[in-house]
């Protein structure tokens, strides 16, 4: 029998690999694991790797197999979607997986400066009518929220089957002047897992449901790496 969402969230509410901050610590005070999630919450001192709006964690849970030596922490609101990411962490006996269930909007009150070393977006909801710019997580706003925790040098990783959000993305990297890492946009055309050459072997032998839908109907999967040094909003700039 299938669980019911009442029956999902009063199950994370008990799971020691999920945390849920209050409004009020969310919005305001900072969470009380902000620059403690390495010694408090991993009891390690390995890089975290966060993803954003991770809907059911395949990403982070099946990153976290892949790279034991690496913490991940996958954030999402949705209470049911981080049960699923979060219950099968569990299952694969991974102490390495975390997960935040907090609005994005927050996210700067959840980790300190430099506590971060790369942050993962896959397959976001492009937002393509303009009156959603606001929510699109490449914007000037939600970049100058991840660049008060990403470290120096800290990777900003995006896969997306959208040529939309893509190329708004990168509008925002040339504007700001950020440093691009690595570029492609038909990721599997140009790097295959069976090139062993390829920079993202692994990662690309790893694909979420949507990801493998996208794929069946032809799109073209875009990825694009870039970092957030030195990353400012000037006084009076457009945030979107």
């Amino acid at each position: 029998m299938s669980k019911g969402k009442l029956e999902k969230f009063a199950m994370i509410s008990e799971y020691k690999n999920v945390v849920e901050p209050s409004m009020e610590e969310a919005m305001h005070l900072g969470i009380a694991l902000k620059g403690k999630w390495k010694q408090e919450f991993f009891k390690n001192n390995n890089p975290i790797t966060v993803e954003l709006a991770c809907g059911g964690g395949e990403y982070t849970v099946g990153m976290a197999a892949m790279y034991p030596e690496r913490n991940f922490i996958g954030v999402d609101i949705k209470g049911n979607r981080i049960w699923k990411g979060a219950t099968k962490a569990i299952q694969e006996n991974l102490p390495n997986v975390g997960f935040l269930r907090t609005r994005i909007d927050f996210i700067a009150n959840c980790f300190a400066k430099n506590e971060v070393d790369e942050i993962w977006i896959t397959f976001p909801d492009p937002q393509m009518n303009k009156n959603r710019r606001r929510k699109r997580l490449t914007n000037k706003l939600f970049l100058s929220r991840y660049s008060q925790f990403l470290k120096n040098g800290g990777k900003m990783r995006l896969k997306s089957d959208s040529d939309f959000f893509y190329a708004f993305t990168k509008e925002i990297i040339e504007e700001k002047g950020l440093q691009i890492l690595f570029d492609c946009d038909d990721i599997y055309s140009k790097y295959t897992p069976q090139n062993p050459d390829s920079e993202l072997t692994k990662e690309l032998s790893l694909k979420t449901f949507y990801e493998k839908m996208w794929l069946s109907e032809g799109k073209t999967i875009k990825y694009i790496e870039y970092t957030l040094d030195d990353f400012k909003i000037e006084e009076g700039e457009p945030l979107f």
